[in-house]
This record gives C-alpha cells, structure tokens and sequence, in this order.
C-alpha cells in the first residue's frame, strides 16, 4: 500500500517537474499560457464577458503561423532543434530569414500584439512589451552563439538582414 502511493507520489511529481519544465519555453508561455491568463484577465475585470474586435483576430493567427512555418522551415533548411537548445548545423539564409533575422521571436510579437488589439487588452499589450525586452538579451545571446559556430558567413549575414523589422533595424 505505501509502496503503490509513493510510487504515485513520484509520478505526480515527475508530471509537475515536466509541466513546469514545458511552462518554461517561451513557446508554452506565449501561445498557452498568456492567452489563458489573458481572457482569464478580461473575463474578470468585464463582468464575464470579452470586448472581441474580430477584425485584428487576423494578426495573432498571423503571429501564430509565422512562428510555427519559420520554425519549420528552419529546421528543415538548417537541421538542430525549434530552439537553440539545439543549434542549427546549417545557416539559413534563405525565405523569411533573408529579411530578417528572427522571424520565430517576431511571430511571438505579433500573436501578442494580435491578442491586446482584439481583446482590447492592457495586460496582453504589456505582454508584448515584456516580450520584446526579454527577447532582445537572448537575441544577442543567440548571435554571440551563432557567431561561434558560423563565423564569418553569419557575420555577413548580420550586415546585410536586419534583427528584427526588415529595412529598418
């Protein structure tokens, strides 16, 4: 009897170990967990019901899809991982990546700022600019990396394709 409920016990803990393993990707965090705290949010302070603008529903699916192909795309140009914990083996350079540089990142920008223009939301609009704070130290983490293991063709790269908004920085 002790036995079967410790043995639950360290399965309930394992369960919670890789849930809050999981909540730690900023993919979990942006497209699961900020829309839930998000409508959750406007829920409570609106008596219940959402203020939905339909018509900016478009960007956060934009947002969405721009993540995943961008992911997808890289993976399948560059080989690695849909993080950096496991770098590309190849440089892309090539689709949305000859415009900008991260384009992954920019598509967890746009779902938020998608969310706070449809939701009429301030939270999911300080959202966005938390995001884009957090982002830009491990953008420059991820190009000190991609330095490391491109050299001189990612260097390159970085001069003539912008960070993050094409044409302009």
């Amino acid at each position: 009897m002790l036995n079967n409920e410790f043995n639950r016990g360290q399965a309930m803990g394992s369960f919670a170990k890789r849930i809050i393993q999981r909540c730690k990707g900023s993919s979990t965090r942006t497209f699961i967990l900020y829309p839930i705290l998000v409508v959750a949010w406007e829920l409570l302070l609106n008596r219940g019901r959402l203020r939905l603008e339909p018509m900016f529903m478009p960007i956060i699916a934009w947002g969405y899809l721009q993540y995943r192909l961008c992911g997808q795309y890289r993976i399948k140009r560059g080989g690695g991982g849909p993080g950096m914990d496991t770098p590309p083996d190849r440089l892309v350079t090539t689709g949305i990546f000859a415009y900008t540089r991260n384009p992954m990142y920019m598509g967890h920008i746009i779902f938020l700022i998608g969310m706070a223009l449809s939701l009429h939301s301030l939270l999911a609009a300080l959202l966005a600019i938390s995001t884009v704070v957090f982002f830009q130290p491990r953008v420059l983490r991820d190009e000190r990396r991609l330095i490391e293991r491109f050299g001189e063709p990612y260097v390159a790269y970085m001069k003539k394709v912008k960070r993050w908004v094409p044409g302009l920085f």
